[in-house]
C-alpha cells in the first residue's frame, strides 16, 4: 500500500511492466506467446468444431467439454493479446485505462470460476456414468446438463463483483507502474494508497469459497469412483471405467493445483517474479494444454477427429 495524502490525484491510467527483464529477447518471447495463444484458439475451436458436427459425441460429457473449449479461448484472450502488443513496442502497448483494468480483471476472475465450477460438473458427470451407470440418462439428462452449465457461467459472473467493487473504492494516487502483464489484483493492491485489508480479506475467503466448493464435489465424486472401481473385479472394466475420466482428472490436477498455489497462500511466499510465471502456466500454458490432453487421451475424440479430417479430404477429391 502507498502512502496516503491529502494532495492527491486519482489513477486514471496503469502501465503494465510485463517481462520487462527480457528486452533483448523480447521478439522471441512475443513469437513463443503468440504461437501458444495461436494453438490454443486453434485447437480449442477444433474441439467444439469436431463435437458439434459429430452426432456420435452429442452426450453430456462432450456437451461440457465444449463449454470448457469456449473457456479457453476466452481465458487467454483476455490477457495474451494485451500482452503482445506490449512484446512489440507498439505505442500505448503497455498502458490501460482504470476502466479497463477493473474490466480485465473481473473478466479474468469471472472465466476462473466459471471453470472452477464446469470442472466440478464434469466430474459430477463422470460420476454417475462410473458409480450409477443405470440411472445416467435420468440423473444426467440434456436438461440437467443445460441447467448446470448455465449455472456454473451464472455463479462465476456472480463472483467478482463485490471484490471489483471493493477494488473500485480503492484510492490510486501513484505510482501506476503494474509489476505484472495484466491486472490481477495482487499488483494492482500494491499500488493502492488506501487500506487495503477489507479487499485482501474478502479476495482471499471469495476465491477460498470458490476453491473449496468446486474442489469439494470433485473430490467427493472421485472418492466415490475410486471406492466403485475397487469393488469391480475385472482389471479391464477398471481400466475402461477409468479411461473415462483420466483426462478429466489430468486436468483439474493442473488447473487446481495451480490455482491453489497462486491464491492461497501466505504472504511470505509471495514473489511478483515468481507469481509472473505462475500465471504464465495457470492463463497461457494450461489452457493450450487441456485440448491435446483431451484428444490424446480419448479415442472418441481421436477417431471424431479422424472422420472429420477423411471426410474433408474425401470431399477435397
Amino acid at each position: 500500500m502507498q502512502p496516503y495524502t491529502q494532495n492527491w490525484t486519482q489513477v486514471t491510467e496503469f502501465v503494465m511492466v510485463g517481462f520487462a527483464g527480457v528486452h533483448e529477447a523480447h521478439f522471441l518471447f512475443f513469437t513463443l506467446f503468440l504461437t501458444m495463444y495461436l494453438f490454443t484458439v486453434v485447437e480449442n475451436l477444433a474441439i467444439i468444431l469436431v463435437v458439434s458436427l459429430d452426432h456420435q459425441l452429442w452426450r453430456p460429457m462432450y456437451f461440457f467439454l465444449t463449454h470448457l473449449s469456449c473457456l479457453e479461448i476466452s481465458y487467454t484472450s483476455v490477457t495474451v493479446p494485451k500482452m503482445l502488443t506490449g512484446f512489440i513496442g507498439v505505442d500505448g502497448g503497455k498502458n490501460i485505462s482504470y476502466a479497463g483494468c477493473l474490466s480485465q480483471l473481473f473478466i479474468f476472475t469471472f472465466l476462473g470460476a466459471t471453470e472452477c465450477f464446469l470442472l466440478a460438473a464434469m466430474a459430477y458427470d463422470r460420476y454417475v456414468a462410473i458409480c450409477m451407470p443405470l440411472r445416467y440418462g435420468a440423473l444426467v439428462s440434456w436438461g440437467t446438463c443445460i441447467h448446470l452449465a448455465a449455472a456454473c457461467w451464472l455463479v462465476g459472473f456472480l463472483t467478482p463483483i463485490f471484490p471489483i467493487y471493493l477494488m473500485s473504492q480503492l484510492k490510486f494516487c501513484g505510482p501506476n507502474v503494474i509489476d505484472h502483464f495484466f491486472c490481477d489484483a495482487s499488483p494492482l493492491l500494491a499500488l493502492s494508497c488506501s487500506d487495503v485489508t477489507l479487499k485482501e480479506t474478502t479476495d482471499f475467503l471469495v476465491s477460498l469459497a470458490v476453491l473449496l466448493a468446486s474442489f469439494s464435489v470433485i473430490t467427493v465424486s472421485y472418492g466415490n469412483i475410486v471406492w466403485t472401481l475397487l469393488h469391480i473385479r475385472s482389471a479391464a472394466e477398471r481400466r475402461k471405467a477409468f479411461s473415462t475420466c483420466a483426462a478429466h482428472l489430468i486436468v483439474v490436477s493442473l488447473f487446481y493445483g495451480t490455482l491453489f498455489f497462486m491464491y492461497v497462500r501466505t504472504k511470505m511466499a509471495s514473489s511478483m517474479n515468481f507469481n509472473k510465471v505462475i500465471s504464465v502456466f495457470y492463463s497461457i500454458v494450461t489452457p493450450m494444454f487441456n485440448p491435446l490432453i483431451y484428444s490424446l487421451r480419448n479415442k472418441e475424440v481421436k477417431g471424431a477427429l479422424g472422420r472429420a479430417f477423411t471426410l474433408k479430404s474425401w470431399k477435397g477429391q
